[in-house]
């Protein structure tokens, strides 16, 4: 499976300005610029979609490793907060914070399914930096 998405940058990189498009259109020219990512502009930016996707991606697996031990959640709400470190323009961190609620399971079951969705799910499989995982399991 491939999936596309593309970037068009117009002008310097703190001038000027650009728009994404995905291969859905889900974004189709959202635009992003310098203040986007680095100030407080309006339009969207690289870490934030790597955190969007994270987040997903994240999520969903969990969802299946559940399912493969047995249980189905109820609910699941993961947020990522992705870090840029900009002095050496290299993402550092990824920090999943995911609320579930899975009926029948045991925070040791659970916490044992989010650690392997941690490691397994794609996106953390495919980012170069830490990743934590804080989970709370409701009732």
């Amino acid at each position: 499976m491939k999936r596309h998405a593309t970037a068009v940058w117009n002008g310097s990189g703190k001038e000027g300005n650009g728009n994404l498009t995905t291969q859905s259109t889900t974004l189709n020219q959202t635009q992003y610029s310098f203040n986007s990512r680095f100030a407080d502009g309006v339009g969207t930016n690289p870490e934030e979609l790597l955190a969007a996707s994270h987040a997903g991606c994240f999520t969903m697996k969990l969802a299946f490793v559940l399912g493969g031990a047995g249980f189905t959640p109820e609910t699941l709400e993961t947020t990522s907060h992705v870090t840029l470190d900009t002095a050496s323009s290299t993402i550092t961190e990824s920090h999943l914070t995911v609320k579930a609620k899975v009926p029948g399971i045991d925070k040791a079951k659970f916490d044992e399914c989010v650690k392997d969705a941690e490691l397994n799910c794609p996106i953390s499989k495919a980012i170069n930096a830490t990743i934590s995982v804080e989970a709370t399991l409701e009732n």
